[in-house]
């Protein structure tokens, strides 16, 4: 089978909400990334195949095909087309799926990958509530269809995150000093320079450069232990829970003509692709089975991974993962995740693969595994190998 290899993967710094990015229009954010990507690889961008983004709530600055709409933006060439998918948090690293496995089939060989979400702009879920504002639609949950299957119950990925930490017994103290950590890991690579590679700066309106996650906090167990929690006597909190945030990213894929023909030099190979569902109304526990899949389908052991990026939509779902699959807190999420970092949810797949392409080479280690927990109950799964 051809083989798929990532040549660079660039985003921007992840604004908070309300922050840095906020009045970032999301065609405007998508073609910063977009345009960096081609001007940082030297690509010839007329020659790109195809170009996916991930994004989800595509109303407003988000309707319209963004992918589209973000290249054209950018100034590139309007015979290259794009395309938007949505799977929910997991969108920007399956369009690098989709982007892996055109080149792998033989059918494409220069594909953009990445994703885009302004949340200060366009509020999660709101595609699902507009339809209710205008009285032609209701929740998929309220379709006949789904009750008759799972009932009259409340579908939530806050709820999900209370039945995982009460069924792996994971207390609020423990998901306290998860999130500490998070922070701190964050705030040091900030302080090392860790993402300055990654990361290309966004000049905005006032001329000045953004070029620094606004995220990561200084904060402390006293503090978190002050926060209310999101339902009456959970152990859920917002300082356990990934922030609302605005960010893209981008990753270009080539294949090993396109990689001979255009003179790139490829950081690394994509080793396994997977993605996996699971049980809907628990929703986030999908990293679990997915990763064990991918394991098995790649005839590896957890061992074998250096570094894993899993998604901290909320800790407790990174933390009964790890239990689960035996993955060590020492090689997971080093720099990081989405409890300091923030979850821009359709560029968040494309941030977590800049980032590990980046500790990759910096830590010297050979493998690394990526896992986001998904809406209705879905997880990917992507195994790189740094070159």
């Amino acid at each position: 089978m051809p083989e798929a290899y990532i040549i660079d993967a660039v985003r921007t710094a992840v604004g908070k909400r309300g922050g840095a990015l906020a009045d970032v229009h999301s065609a405007d954010l998508g073609a910063r990334v977009l345009a960096a990507l081609v001007r940082r690889t030297g690509v010839d961008p007329g020659a790109v195949d195809d170009v996916v983004l991930g994004c989800t709530d595509t109303l407003g600055s988000q309707a319209g095909d963004i992918a589209r709409t973000a290249w054209l933006v950018a100034g590139l060439p309007e015979s290259v087309p794009g395309v938007t998918i949505d799977r929910q948090c997991g969108s920007s690293q399956q369009a690098l799926h989709f982007a892996a496995q055109a080149v792998m089939s033989g059918t494409q060989d220069l594909v953009v990958a990445g994703g885009v979400q302004n949340m200060s702009a366009i509020p999660i879920s709101a595609a699902m509530l507009v339809g209710q504002q205008y009285g032609f639609s209701t929740p998929f949950a309220e379709s006949p269809g789904w009750r008759e299957r799972y009932g009259d119950q409340e579908i939530s990925q806050f709820r999900s995150a209370e039945m995982i930490a009460e069924r792996w017994g994971i207390s609020r103290e423990r998901m306290e000093e998860f999130a500490l950590a998070s922070h701190e890991r964050a705030r040091t690579a900030i302080a090392e320079g860790r993402f300055s590679r990654e990361i290309e700066p966004f000049a905005l309106a006032d001329g000045s450069a953004f070029d620094a996650d606004e995220c990561p906090r200084r904060t402390s167990l006293e503090k978190m232990a002050q926060l209310s929690p999101l339902a009456p006597g959970g152990r859920i909190t917002a300082g356990v829970s990934s922030q609302i945030c605005d960010g893209a990213g981008a990753v270009l894929v080539a294949s090993e003509r396109a990689v001979a023909a255009h003179g790139l030099r490829p950081r690394a190979r994509v080793h396994h692709l997977t993605v996996r569902g699971d049980d809907p109304v628990w929703m986030l526990t999908g990293p679990i089975p997915a990763t064990r899949h991918a394991l098995a389908r790649a005839g590896m052991g957890i061992d074998e991974i250096d570094l894993f990026e899993c998604n901290e939509a909320f800790a407790s779902v990174v933390l009964a993962w790890m239990q689960e699959v035996g993955a060590p807190h020492e090689k997971v999420n080093v720099n990081g995740g989405g409890i300091a970092l923030g979850h821009p949810i359709g560029a968040t797949g494309a941030r977590l693969t800049s980032t590990l392409l980046n500790e990759l080479e910096r830590s010297g280690g050979r493998y690394g595994l990526q896992v986001m927990c998904e809406g209705g109950g879905q997880a990917n799964v992507t195994i790189v190998e740094r070159l």
